[in-house]
């Protein structure tokens, strides 16, 4: 297969029978979709790292290890999958929804019986229960949401359509993570600790309710397109590769990404330790992500006139920058009290939240960019080694995580921890990510795609089009 050729060519395809026309039904099965993938994925990422410290009694540091181990171990396993996924033939309900249904069920048992406690069992029984059943649901979290990722390239082939879908897959992801950050904390805590039986119970209704949004996405979405069937060129992706090392533009977008996803989950895993020992108060987890969801709706409008006025460039490394400011300020107000350290955070998220929102926007630049340099318009090689380093940065940041929750001497056993570990926990949720920010910050300000080139990008990558057509 030449590399210039898409994937999806919508004029080979041929039709059984009528399909009906694009529309809201499936925007909202799109939705679905990552309502579903989010219950869990953010259960996880909010609660799993304490309820292996102070229910499983398993140290930080080894919660770290595992984390780390289990996302280097995704990250590949997500380009299998994928490939697996490529050589299957397609149905006659589709070639990606088919494994959404059928992977579901496996994946949402397998994400209750990580918060599964068993009477009886020793502290080396919980170590290897942990293991294994973190490791299978993260293998099993691929074989979900890499299809269902890859379905949208199929439900439509027109471009404002897909980016519609995008849109409505943020909103469900945004709605669960709403449902986790602000009931969550309500539902699991009992008395400032984590309860083991309701956080069973918590696994279990979010489950229900995840293999509900699955079934939803899968009734009401549409494939419409089909692959027509190419081979494949040996050396094609590493060709790619080659070329992407050349594009200075995506190795800064690149690690820009990597550092940014790694810095929100360690903050992620801090947050909990963060606000239940040092403010005493877990339930301000809950108003912490209420404000987080607040301060996105706030951004949203001010995006797109600000990116027109500025750059993406320059209105990223200002908010980044002034976030890295914030939270090194807080690091010196350590007798700050509970609502007025969320009232500051607040502006930090509003700040970051402008990078969040145009993430997608750089790297559909890195692609233009790439094209320009090669007249190869490869979106899906440059996305899914994106969505690697982001996988990347989340292992890292288990492994710092809980390495760094450990290293300052939090101990599980303990009712409440000595004054020097609670100072050490202050700085990991505010000096740590205030630094990191302001590395993404600096690695941003070298991006060299900045609004006056883009704009002359654009034209020129026209040009080009136009004399090669």
């Amino acid at each position: 297969m030449s590399m210039r050729e898409p994937i999806f060519v919508q004029e080979e395809q041929v039709e059984s029978k009528p399909v009906r026309p694009f529309g809201l039904r499936d925007k909202v099965g799109y939705l679905l979709g990552d309502f579903g993938n989010d219950f869990f994925f953010l259960l996880t990422s909010t609660f799993l790292m304490v309820f292996y410290t102070d229910i499983f009694h398993i140290s930080a540091a080894t919660v770290g290890v595992l984390f780390m181990v289990a996302r280097l171990w995704d990250a590949f396993a997500d380009v299998a999958w994928g490939r697996f996924i490529d050589t299957r033939q397609t149905t006659k309900n589709g070639k990606f929804k088919p494994w959404i249904l059928r992977m579901s069920f496996p994946l949402v048992f397998t994400g209750v019986l990580m918060f599964t406690t068993i009477p009886g069992m020793s502290d080396g029984f919980y170590l290897a229960w942990a293991f294994v059943t973190y490791i299978v649901w993260g293998t099993l979290y691929s074989t979900v949401n890499i299809p269902y990722g890859s379905m949208a390239s199929v439900i439509t082939a027109d471009p404002v359509e897909r980016t519609t879908l995008s849109t409505w897959r943020t909103v469900g992801a945004s709605l669960a993570g709403l449902i986790i950050n602000v009931l969550g904390p309500i539902i699991v805590f009992v008395d400032n600790k984590i309860s083991a039986d309701r956080m069973f119970m918590t696994a279990c209704i979010f489950g229900v309710l995840a293999i509900a949004w699955y079934i939803g996405c899968y009734k009401l979405s549409t494939e419409r397109i089909e692959a027509p069937a190419k081979e494949v060129k040996k050396g094609d992706f590493l060709r790619s590769i080659k070329s992407l090392v050349k594009n200075k533009p995506f190795l800064w977008v690149l690690t820009a990404s990597l550092m940014t996803m790694l810095t929100s989950f360690i903050v992620m895993a801090v947050n909990t330790y963060l606000f239940k020992d040092y403010f005493g108060n877990a339930a301000a987890l809950s108003i912490i992500g209420l404000v987080q969801m607040a301060s996105m709706f706030i951004t949203v409008p001010l995006v797109k006139p600000l990116v027109a006025k500025f750059g993406k460039k320059e209105i990223s490394v200002v908010g980044m920058a002034f976030a890295s400011v914030i939270y090194i300020g807080l690091f010196f107000l350590k007798g700050i009290t509970t609502m007025p350290f969320i009232a500051i955070v607040a502006i930090a998220m509003m700040s970051m939240s402008f990078y969040s929102f145009i993430t997608y926007a750089f790297i559909s630049d890195v692609i233009d960019y790439h094209e320009y340099l090669t007249s190869l318009r490869e979106d899906a090689t440059v996305y899914s080694i994106v969505s690697m380093s982001r996988k990347i940065g989340q292992a890292v940041a288990g492994g710092i995580g809980g390495v760094a929750i450990a290293a300052v001497g939090y101990n599980a056993t303990l009712g409440a921890q000595p004054q020097e570990v609670l100072d050490g926990i202050y700085m990991l949720g505010t000096l740590v990510p205030g630094i990191f920010y302001g590395i993404v910050a600096v690695v941003l300000f070298l991006y060299p795609l900045n609004k006056q080139k883009t704009i002359q990008l654009s034209q020129d990558l026209a040009a080009k089009r136009k004399v090669n057509s």
